[in-house]
This record gives C-alpha cells, structure tokens and sequence, in this order.
C-alpha cells in the first residue's frame, strides 16, 4: 500500500489521482489563481511525504522573470529568469525537469542549501497558455519519479483549467 499522511493509496497514481480530486474539492466554484495556488501548496505540502518546499513561481510579461507565488516551506527566491535554474529551465523548454541530485543541475539555484532534489511542472491555462511553474523539492535525493512527473503534471492540469487566469497579475 502507497500511503501518504491523510491520503491512503495501493499506488502512487491512485495517490496523484485522489490528491487531485481533493484539489477539485477545493477548488470547487473558486475562479481566483491566488486562492487556488495557495490551497494547491499547501495541500502538496501536508500529503507529499519527504519534501522541504511546495509552490509556484509566476510568469511576469512585465518583469519577463518567474515571480515567486503561493508556497509552503521556508523563505525562498523571489525572480528567477528564465533559463535559469531547474524553475527557469522548465519555464524555457516548457516541459517537466525532474533532478534526482541538485548538486549536479548545472546553474542550480539554492533557495534552501537542504534541498537535494527538485521537480518543476510547468503550469499553463486550460487554452495552453505558460502561467508560470510548480516547484518542489525534497531534503532527500532521488525524491522524484516518473509517477511523480505523471501525478504532478494531472494536478497542474486541474489548476490550468480550474481558474480563471485574468484574475491574477504579477
């Protein structure tokens, strides 16, 4: 059995597919980004296992940089351009990084010297428009999987096509 605090699973997929349910829960009638970011993190914050940090980082036109948005862990960096880093990096090829060991990520940015391994999904509105990124990382290396690349990208999608995007500036 694939237990996860208050979530009980057979599997990691059942996992993301329930912890993505709660998320619908939550989200439920509720357009704004700002809420729904905000109740994302801290729901991947109280059920993922072995993690130090959870949030969002938010594309700005204006600034032309990722924004620190909604997260739960300790203080973190707030502009990251793209390119750089594991959240700019994803935010520049569009797709999921996954790194197993921090310290081998070319360019890591160290937030929190006590992560040691990091998944970055990018976020995007129910039309495929780039939002901005969700970042996590964990004190453990080798943390995150492929499952986990999976789970995580079904929960940003529920984010994606839950709010309405206008609603928010950075």
């Amino acid at each position: 059995m694939y237990e996860h605090q208050a979530i009980s699973a057979a599997t990691k997929a059942e996992f993301y597919e329930a912890l993505g349910n709660q998320l619908r829960h939550l989200m439920d009638g509720e357009p704004s980004p700002l809420a729904n970011l905000s109740n994302a993190s801290a729901l991947l914050y109280a059920h993922l296992t072995d993690i130090n940090w959870a949030g969002f980082y938010l594309w700005s036109d204006a600034d032309q940089c990722l924004i620190l948005g909604p997260f739960q862990g300790k203080p973190a960096c707030i502009r990251i351009p793209a390119g750089k880093g594991v959240c700019g990096t994803a935010w520049s090829r569009g797709e999921t990084v996954v790194v197993p060991d921090v310290h081998q990520f070319p360019g890591h940015i160290a937030c929190d010297p006590a992560s040691r391994s990091e998944i970055v999904v990018p976020l995007r509105t129910a039309e495929g428009r780039a939002v901005g990124v969700l970042d996590i990382d964990s004190p453990q290396t080798g943390r995150f999987d492929d499952e986990d690349a999976r789970g995580l990208e079904a929960f940003a999608r529920v984010l994606g096509a839950g709010c309405d995007w206008r609603r928010l500036s950075v």
